[in-house]
């Protein structure tokens, strides 16, 4: 018999206890307390290659601490370490874990634990589900995805990087960009061409690969931001056995799409409440106070529309979370969801410019003022991450709204035949 809600509660509370502090020392204190902790907002992560490790290593050690009771994966299936408890269980426990101080999230764990363990979940092998759910979950290994390249962004099925059969291997030559954690994964999903006789959507393969093969070469890229989190992958004459295959030969595409799909869905970045990747309502709103604004009629209705918006794409995302945890494949609601995110980021840029006025860009050494500036530096790429705002929006125009597709003049052309 599964224990109640109230029963899990009140264990994971006592857990949560033992092994993590209250974020101000209050129970139920949910307000930032000015001045207190780390104050990040960043988007993309501005570290040194040691720095970055060592806050991945941080996250990594905290979900594997909560793997030893299946608290990192509640709702899972026991075989892959979880408790196979109800979604109001998760639910019950995110907000219990939000009340205390955890590690900061890295987009690679975000990774593997919610995009690359789920589909293996849906197209992978039996053994495959054995050997790689349970450790991805609970972060043992990671995972990053290897889709992008220099002529295949949005358009991903133009990808030109080869997967060419020899018996029972592949050999995969090409390149792949802005694959973020590369330098720190140990596995990775590729989705390469393997047929240049079909139409560019028909003719790719995807496969669940080692990092440290010979022939595989990572090189970090230097982002405006500071930092170095994407990389370029390039791979010359790498060879894998046919059993790293993820899914039927000529099916990758269905693969990206179900992995893009849960990249789409962001119920894992906060609703308003705790920790959220580019910042989170209770930031902003600690952030007005410190500055004395929020008597300011304008800024008052400016915080109004900040806070309705994280509301609005809260309940978005825990539809499209919802649909995914009850075995729905990934739909629409993740464009939409993933559009709303944008946007609001972009929003909280205006606002938080707004709000700090010069501050934002002079360095005073005040907490909690100048860090917004790795925000307002980094939002813009997630327009592009993930495919494109354009991407999203043609998405739910066809699919949900049923207009007529966007023209494309390869169609029906082999990938072999069309302009590159």
């Amino acid at each position: 018999m599964p224990p109640s809600v109230e029963e899990f509660s009140r264990t994971a509370r006592a857990w949560l206890e033992a092994n993590a502090e209250y974020r101000t020392g209050g129970n139920e204190e949910k307000e930032m307390v000015w001045g207190e902790g780390d104050f990040s907002v960043s988007v993309f992560h501005s570290l040194s290659f040691a720095d970055e490790q060592a806050l991945l290593n941080k996250a990594k050690a905290w979900t594997q601490a909560k793997a030893e009771h299946g608290y990192h994966a509640i709702t899972q299936p026991v075989e892959y370490g979880g408790l196979g408890l109800t979604r109001e269980h998760s639910r019950a426990f995110a907000k219990l874990e939000s009340l205390f101080v955890t590690p900061t999230g890295h987009e690679t764990h975000s990774v593997t634990v919610g995009l690359i363990a789920p589909t293996i979940n849906v197209f992978g092998t039996q053994q495959q589900k054995d050997d790689f759910i349970g450790r991805f979950l609970a972060t043992k290994e990671l995972a990053c995805q290897l889709f992008s390249e220099p002529g295949a962004g949005s358009d991903l099925a133009s990808l030109a990087c080869r997967a060419d059969r020899d018996g029972d291997e592949w050999v995969l030559n090409g390149q792949k960009v802005w694959s973020s954690g590369a330098q720190f994964s140990e596995w990775g999903e590729l989705i390469a061409r393997s047929d240049v006789d079909v139409v560019k959507h028909k003719g790719m393969t995807a496969f669940i690969i080692p990092m440290n093969l010979p022939g595989i070469e990572i090189r970090p890229i230097k982002q405006m931001s500071g930092g170095s989190s994407f990389n370029e992958v390039f791979f010359n004459d790498v060879r894998i056995p046919d059993s790293m295959r993820l899914g039927p030969v000529g099916e990758g595409w269905k693969v990206a799409l179900t992995t893009l799909g849960f990249e789409r869905d962001h119920s894992g970045d906060g609703g308003g409440g705790g920790s959220r990747v580019g910042g989170s309502w209770r930031q902003i709103l600690a952030t007005a106070r410190a500055m004395g604004v929020t008597s300011d009629p304008i800024i008052r209705q400016e915080l109004a529309k900040a806070y309705s918006h994280f509301r609005i794409e809260g309940f978005v995302n825990r539809r499209a979370s919802d649909l995914r945890r009850a075995g729905a494949p990934a739909g629409p609601e993740g464009s939409l969801g993933k559009l709303m995110w944008t946007e609001g980021m972009t929003y909280i840029s205006d606002v938080i410019s707004k709000i700090l006025g010069a501050t934002l860009i002079a360095d005073s050494g005040e907490w909690g003022t100048f860090a917004w500036g790795e925000h307002v530096l980094g939002a813009p790429g997630y327009r592009i991450a993930g495919g494109s705002d354009e991407t999203q929006r043609n998405i739910i125009g066809e699919r949900v709204l049923g207009l007529p597709g966007e023209p494309r003049v390869d169609k029906d052309s082999a990938w072999k035949d069309t302009r590159r």
